[in-house]
């Protein structure tokens, strides 16, 4: 008895020891006591950036910002490093362009080169965070200034040096290899030598997490992971205004990203999927891909969702879904442009509303920039296998707009219970392997379908609801192997059916055509080779 009561005694002796409090810096620093000032004057970049490298040092932990206004320069995250912002905390980034020296590798459009240091940075490191119901201020304004200025400057100058980043920039970099690396169409880019940096460009890191803060006036694109993997952007909003290039969240070369639960609003695109540029993101060839995007809300923006123009790495794997877009620019965007290279391919879209857009619902274009035609090569992009359904769209000015090259047809796309209300309608030119679904697009105004030099599509009740005396339901030019079957069109258009150029083997089949006056309009100066209607 007496052994077993020591025992005992013994164990509430070592208990208490592991309820000892751990050393706080160590885990979690409250940056207001840790000494920083949170009136929004005075720096505390030194001392943040000590913080991180001292609890990274120890195996990681969090900077926690209570209620305040913290003024910095650029923050570099480390391995096993959360920011955590309370609600009343907003982190204010310097608008002095020298608290972003020195220049530090980052990713600039698709192209590596050196340039001011992000806002938030980091390279090849793990583990990192940044979360809260605070707000993160990139303080924008000076930045978009200085690039209008330099724009104008160069307008009516030409190229010179009118800051001293200018040429800071062409000391830092191979300015030959760049240009050889790039395409004419970016040369008056480069020429403005000065690169705004992101808000938040990690590269080559992982696990990391963007969770609940509120952004506004970004310098440049706003979330921007670079060549990262097992990325999750959930529950944030970005509110930038009008302005240049401030792009929502732009995952560049990455894998495995999830972003979900988002509210944007900005200057440019909501949400865009890059993988390079040119030359230089071919050699790279590092792709984005296993992408999950969801219930997002898009507003303001040049476009909802979209891919490329820097694709050169590819873009594949890609699910879209249950977003709203809201007064954007275009909902559904993917482009690129000759010289690019680069593959778009394995893309769902589904479950989508847009209301308001003032361009396309949807658009696939590889015209993107004016360049030259040139044989298929590795700088030819590829459009492939994309997939759309479950969309709804009113108030929109144009339905859709897909333009293949004549080298290149954009192929094996796939449009399902689509139904829009638009000024104009859907025009789909140089593709293959085009099925349209249960698609009723209900133009105001012009032809609702027009399809030019297609090779191979299937068209099944396909629709408007606004029918016009004056315009057929669809209009095929310069195709073959068309089927269309299934189609019921409502009394009120000039015909079903009008052909232009040279066609072959158009097959109509199972429609109840009717109502229409005609089935094809007889003002028709296309060929009707393997026409075929029963």
């Amino acid at each position: 008895m007496h052994t077993l009561m020591k025992h005992i005694s013994s164990l509430f002796v070592i208990l208490p020891l592991f309820f000892l409090p751990f050393n706080s810096y160590s885990e979690n620093v409250n940056m207001k006591l840790q000494g920083a000032d949170d009136c929004g004057k005075k720096l505390n970049t030194e001392l943040i950036n000590q913080t991180i490298t001292d609890l990274s040092s120890k195996g990681g932990g969090t900077l926690y910002f209570p209620a305040g206004t913290y003024l910095t320069g650029a923050i570099k995250l480390k391995s096993n490093i959360t920011i955590e912002l309370e609600s009343g905390a907003v982190l204010l980034f310097s608008d002095n362009f020298d608290d972003y020296l020195p220049f530090v590798e980052m990713r600039y459009e698709g192209v590596v080169m050196k340039s001011f240091s992000p806002l938030f940075y980091a390279i090849n490191e793990e583990n990192i965070a940044i979360k809260g119901r605070g707000t993160i201020n990139g303080q924008g304004e000076k930045w978009w200034k200085e690039f209008y200025r330099i724009i104008e400057d160069m307008q009516k100058n030409g190229i010179r040096d009118i800051n001293k980043y200018q040429s800071l920039w062409k000391k830092e970099n191979n300015i030959e290899e760049l240009y050889k690396n790039t395409n004419e169409d970016y040369k008056n880019t480069l020429q403005r030598r000065f690169f705004r940096p992101p808000l938040f460009q990690p590269i080559r890191c992982k696990n990391i997490l963007v969770e609940g803060v509120t952004i506004i006036n970004s310098p440049f694109w706003t979330i921007n992971p670079e060549f990262c993997e097992n990325v999750t952007i959930k529950g944030i909003t970005i509110n930038n205004p009008i302005s240049p290039n401030t792009d929502g969240i732009n995952p560049s070369s990455c894998k495995n990203v999830h972003i979900s639960d988002c509210h944007i609003n900005v200057g440019d695109d909501c949400i865009t999927l890059k993988s390079g540029r040119d030359k230089q993101g071919r050699d790279l060839a590092t792709p984005c891909e296993n992408i999950t995007i969801t219930n997002c809300t898009m507003l303001a923006g040049h476009g909802g969702v979209v891919i490329g123009s820097e694709m050169s790495g590819d873009v594949r794997k890609v699910v879209i879904s249950n977003c709203v877009f809201d007064g954007t620019d275009r909902g559904i965007r993917i482009k690129s442009t000759r010289g690019r290279g680069g593959i778009v391919e394995e893309i769902s879209v589904n479950n989508i509303v847009m209301k308001d857009i003032k361009k396309e619902a949807i658009v696939l274009n590889l015209y993107y920039s004016k360049m030259n035609p040139e044989p298929v090569s590795e700088r030819t992009p590829i459009f492939r296998n994309i997939h759309i359904s479950n969309l709804v769209g009113t108030k929109i000015n144009t339905a859709a707009k897909m333009l293949g090259l004549e080298e290149m047809p954009v192929s094996d796309v796939t449009l399902s219970n689509i139904h829009i209300q638009s000024a104009t309608g859907l025009n789909i030119d140089r593709a293959k392997n085009i099925n349209l679904n249960n698609v009723r697009i209900d133009a105001s105004k012009g032809i609702p379908f027009v399809l030019s030099h297609i090779d191979n599509a299937i068209l099944t009740n396909v629709s408007t609801g606004l029918p016009s005396a004056s315009v057929p339901v669809i209009s095929i030019s310069d195709s073959k192997e068309i089927f269309i079957r299934g189609c019921f069109p409502l009394a009120g258009n000039k015909a079903f059916l009008h052909l232009q150029g040279e066609n072959n083997d158009i097959i109509l089949m199972n429609n109840y055509l009717k109502r229409l006056p005609q089935i094809v309009d007889k003002e028709s100066k296309g060929s009707r080779n393997g026409l075929i209607v029963e």
